[in-house]
């Protein structure tokens, strides 16, 4: 019987193989803390781009604030338009969730909640977008590619805006018409109907979102004799989805009315050729010609695999037209294309390195936790936040009319009404809210405020109480010599002036 000293020596070397496969599995640990870094960075990149620039000076989030204010007040949504001087006329707050919850965060923390809104719907956006394309997209390296382009297409609307909840709900809704129609699953539908009763609340632009999924339902019942259509659940599911998306809708405090505001805001033209934000694409930025490549490669891809008479193709041309049509709404280009090039692009195995969903959710946490100690880096509070508001508004001059006692209708201009509705707390004459005024109201505006010929014959600017306007405009150029005004106020940024009783 040998002993221990007699025994083999082999048993106590390494298996043949052992160090390479340390090797490789410490690579492949490396490689996931890199991508964690990698994902983390790409999360939180656009909020921190965002809470870098610090952006609160927005025209519109005034009155918005204000809105919220008095549905708190009053405990119920206004019905009548109760800012301005058509005090009284039919108006529905179709944005009344968001201006709750933009105006709670500005009574807890001032201008900080303005922007903790814009920061934090940004990351939700991204984390969202992220997701959808991964989930088609099994290379690491191009689904962050395909999140990265979109969000820097549409910086410029990352903004305290409604619109935010839009993008985000859309990009919800996408990823799981893509994913059912992907892989049969019938049971994520049932989010479709509580996603729309959430849009319902807080954007007018749920109805982009029911036009998709119409297209998605009509594609469904088109399935037996199209052959380029994927029949994915099938056209009852998909049927029962749209029927209980549209009774989401419904629950919101104006019922079938909302569809009415919707009609009136898609109908008025007007205002498309003099609200900056609603005019076409200028191309005069690079996150402009990230669009038009999104665009071109998208189709590029559909053509190339044959399926531009498809869903696809028909929901990229739907958003081509109303990103195209409007610079406010590019995000659903931007969108639309991620979602498709995440489709069409394939890569070897060896290349593809999904990461796993815990390792997302925890990249998620950590971007959060980057973001929040943003705040603290650049020490964001009232005082870094308003030197913006000082350029971009009358703010010394609503203090020295306040100070004078002057009440009455104030004839603002479209950009300044909103200001002017959250700190004179007097009746404006117009602001923001296209839809209250209508086409007409602002083609009058806009006329008086550039001191077109006619500009004396404004009936509303002879009824104001007090006329507040951009010291460089051409109508404070005009008052200035006009007999029937008197100037009580100047500085760098704004004029004031009082009629001569």
């Amino acid at each position: 019987m040998p002993t221990t000293l007699d025994m083999p020596t082999a048993s106590l070397q390494e298996a043949p193989g052992s160090s390479e496969l340390r090797q490789l599995r410490r690579a492949r640990g490396a490689d996931r803390v890199a991508q964690l870094v990698a994902l983390t960075m790409l999360l939180a990149g656009p909020a921190m781009l965002c809470l870098h620039m610090a952006f609160v000076a927005d025209c519109d989030v005034w009155w918005h604030m204000r809105t919220g204010e008095w549905i708190l007040q009053h405990r119920a949504v206004p019905h009548t338009e109760p800012f301005s001087v058509l005090a009284g006329t039919p108006w529905a707050a179709y944005s009344w969730a968001f201006e709750v919850i933009v105006y709670k965060l500005f009574h807890w923390f001032g201008l900080p909640g303005i922007l903790a809104y814009s920061t934090g719907m940004v990351l939700l956006i991204t984390i969202a977008l992220y997701r959808m394309v991964s989930r088609v997209q099994s290379d690491f390296t191009v689904a962050v590619l395909l999140t990265f382009i979109p969000m820097f297409s549409m910086g410029h609307l990352l903004t305290p805006r409604p619109w935010m909840f839009t993008i985000l709900l859309f990009v919800f809704e996408l990823d799981i018409l893509m994913s059912s129609r992907r892989t049969g699953r019938k049971a994520a539908l049932l989010w479709l109907p509580v996603i729309f009763a959430i849009w319902a609340n807080t954007h007018i632009q749920l109805v982009d979102g029911l036009f998709v999924l119409g297209l998605a339902y009509a594609e469904s019942q088109l399935s037996r004799w199209w052959k380029g259509a994927q029949r994915g659940v099938g056209p009852v599911w998909l049927g029962v989805a749209l029927a209980g998306s549209i009774a989401g809708t419904l629950l919101n405090p104006y019922g079938w009315r909302l569809y009415s505001v919707a009609h009136d805001l898609a109908t008025q033209s007007g205002a498309l050729n003099k609200v900056t934000e609603l005019q076409a694409i200028p191309f005069r930025s690079l996150p402009d010609f990230a669009v038009l490549l999104l665009a071109l490669a998208a189709v590029a891809a559909l053509g190339w695999s044959r399926k531009l008479f498809s869903f696809e193709g028909a929901l990229l041309a739907f958003a081509i037209v109303l990103s195209f049509r409007s610079q406010r709404d590019v995000w659903v280009t931007a969108v639309v294309a991620a979602i498709i090039l995440a489709g069409s692009i394939l890569t070897s195995e060896r290349r593809s390195a999904k990461v796993a969903p815990s390792a997302v959710a925890i990249a998620a946490l950590l971007a959060s936790l980057v973001v929040s100690a943003g705040f603290r880096m650049w020490r964001i509070s009232d005082q870094v936040l308003q030197p913006g508001i000082d350029k971009a508004f009358p703010v010394e001059a609503v203090r020295q009319v306040a100070a004078m006692g002057i009440t009455g209708p104030v004839y603002s201009n479209f950009n300044w009404g909103g200001y002017l509705i959250w700190n004179l707390r007097s009746p404006v004459v117009i602001d923001g809210r296209q839809n209250v005024y209508g086409d007409q109201r602002i083609d009058r505006s806009v006329a008086t405020w550039s001191g077109e010929p006619d500009w004396s014959t404004d009936k509303e600017l002879a009824a104001a109480a007090v006329v507040i306007g951009p010291v460089k405009s051409p109508l404070v150029q005009l008052l200035r010599t006009d007999q029937h005004f008197r100037k009580v106020y100047e500085d760098q940024v704004a004029a004031v002036f009082v009629p001569q009783r």
